[in-house]
């Protein structure tokens, strides 16, 4: 009997002191949020200077990596893109361009995204134009010169920061960065050769047959035309 309610003893003990460990630590969870609609002045100042770098005459190799294809999400349809990358010139503080224009049964998006070679003070930064996809035609859309609504400077170790077009929101104080957006974005459209060298690969996106390159949804090297 004395040794029942030792082994008793003991074992409610044990249950006692498991119960007094402390927790396990868990994994913290870390959310960023943007504020893209009015962003702070210190925001400001990083996205000014970020385009502020940006040449409107960039010079790129000859080369060029061109790529479309279709892309499927469950219960979002198909979209179709052309995707173009080019490298900036060995002297160049950028070190690549690359333009996506992509199509779906609701819109046409294009984004422009440029990465720094030395990402000290950020690493890319990305604009993006997004239009109705029965208000205007993937080719209509680059001669329209569609300003992008939506601008994002990525920084390596630290948040984004970002600015959009925001519905009812007051933004008056911004549109300087958003026209200064709208031209490099112009800008970028012609140099890459969107217009010209790549017009039946965008001719492509909204079903056209005629196109130049060969259709495969993987990269390819090709020389300037």
């Amino acid at each position: 009997m004395l040794k029942l309610v030792a082994v008793s003893t003991f074992l409610l003990a044990s249950v006692v002191a498991g119960q007094q460990d402390p927790p396990q630590d868990k994994p913290q969870v870390r959310l960023n949020y943007l504020n893209v609609c009015t962003p702070t002045a210190d925001e400001q100042a990083v996205l000014k200077g970020a385009l502020s770098r940006i040449s409107t005459k960039p010079g790129f190799v000859e080369d060029f990596e061109i790529s479309r294809g279709v892309a499927t999400v469950k219960d979002a349809g198909a979209s179709r893109y052309v995707r173009l990358r080019r490298e900036f010139a060995a002297q160049s503080a950028w070190l690549t361009a690359q333009y996506t224009m992509s199509m779906d049964s609701s819109s046409t998006i294009e984004i422009l995204v440029l990465r720094l070679r030395d990402p000290k003070e950020f690493h890319e930064i990305s604009m993006e134009a997004r239009v109705s996809a029965d208000a205007a035609t993937p080719l209509s859309v680059l001669t329209a010169d569609t300003p992008p609504a939506r601008v994002r400077v990525e920084r390596l170790g630290k948040g984004a920061v970002a600015l959009a077009r925001c519905e009812g929101a007051e933004q008056s104080a911004y549109e300087p960065l958003f026209k200064q957006a709208a031209d490099i974005m112009a800008a970028y459209r012609g140099a890459l050769g969107m217009r010209t060298s790549f017009r039946s690969d965008i001719a492509w996106l909204s079903g056209h047959k005629k196109t130049v390159s060969s259709g495969k949804s993987a990269p390819s090297i090709h020389k300037q035309p």
